[in-house]
């Protein structure tokens, strides 16, 4: 065992750092997810579309300020302006839309935002194409530290190893921060536990659903802005995504913050070691872990069984 450990230590250093980044550009996604579906009950299947359509947009921002001669540092600002921009035109429509839906039945549900996913597939395909798209400028910009391992040095990018894990570990703590300390917070809670008792102490639910939406769909934005430089953008990549993130949802448990941190983090790591050790299984580690945690709890590592209403 030590000799295999010695043998493979720099392979298993790198695949815990990748997972790291791996796990925080999921959690983005996957908490966007969890909020939306507290507050609409509803499992939008378009939302790795935003995950797709972030990410191209930063790039296309990061490659607009090298082609205009601009300060390298502004492609990393340019991330955070993608997402907002395609959460605040994105989000409130495609929430009216989802909305209509709220009373159908799941399948309906379904089908609904699977249809506004292949939209926004064909639109993708559309404004940027089908080539790979690749803006890697911040990764450049922030270069490279080397982190000792087991008697060894691993070089790694500091945008990977800082930044994607940073953003994801203040999105977590702000959240949380939200919705224990502020107004909203607590109407978000109240809506996502009883919408009627909500609306009936005065809450605009609508107003609350709309908002969430819309930060649901930045978070998924902002995961696909800052996973840009670390990869090519190519037509799939949202599906990809949605379906890590469902897995992450599952596992978790649907509507648990918390939960969705810590099962990113299970099923990025479970899914870096994959690749490195047997890359034949970096398909189907993350729906083994699933399928693994549902057996022994069906309702998710922290969801709560809840009474069914008749």
């Amino acid at each position: 065992m030590a000799s295999w450990f010695s043998d493979n230590a720099f392979m298993l250093g790198l695949a815990v750092l990748d997972g790291l980044s791996s796990a925080a550009a999921i959690f983005m996604v996957a908490v966007g997810l969890t909020l939306v579906f507290g507050v609409l009950r509803v499992l939008n299947v378009a939302h790795g579309s935003f995950f797709a359509i972030g990410g191209y947009a930063a790039a296309s921002l990061g490659l607009a300020v090298a082609a205009r001669g601009l300060p390298g540092w502004l492609s990393l600002p340019m991330l955070v302006v993608a997402a907002a921009l395609v959460g605040v035109i994105l989000g409130p429509p495609i929430e009216r839309l989802v909305r209509q839906t709220e009373n159908s039945e799941p399948v309906l549900q379904l089908l609904v935002t699977f249809a506004l996913f292949m939209i926004l597939e064909d639109a993708q395909k559309l404004v940027w194409g089908v080539q790979p798209v690749v803006s890697d400028a911040p990764v450049k910009l922030m270069g490279t530290v080397d982190i000792p391992f087991a008697g060894d040095v691993i070089p790694f990018n500091a945008y990977q190893l800082y930044l994607l894990p940073g953003v994801a570990i203040l999105t977590l703590a702000g959240l949380m921060w939200t919705l224990r300390r502020t107004l909203f917070g607590r109407m978000l809670v109240a809506v996502t536990t009883d919408r009627e008792a909500a609306r009936a102490i005065g809450i605009n639910a609508s107003r609350i659903a709309l908002l969430t939406f819309t930060l649901g769909t930045i978070f998924a934005a902002l995961g696909g802005a800052l996973a840009s430089p670390t990869a090519s953008l190519v037509p799939g990549i949202g599906a990809q995504t949605i379906v890590l993130s469902f897995a992450v949802v599952a596992t978790a448990g649907l509507g648990q913050v918390e939960g969705a941190a810590i099962a990113s983090l299970l099923i990025g790591m479970g899914r870096s070691l994959a690749v490195y050790l047997e890359p034949e299984l970096e398909v189907v580690v993350p729906y083994l872990i699933m399928v693994a945690v549902l057996l022994v709890r069906p309702q998710g590592l922290f969801g709560v069984t809840e009474a069914r209403r008749i």
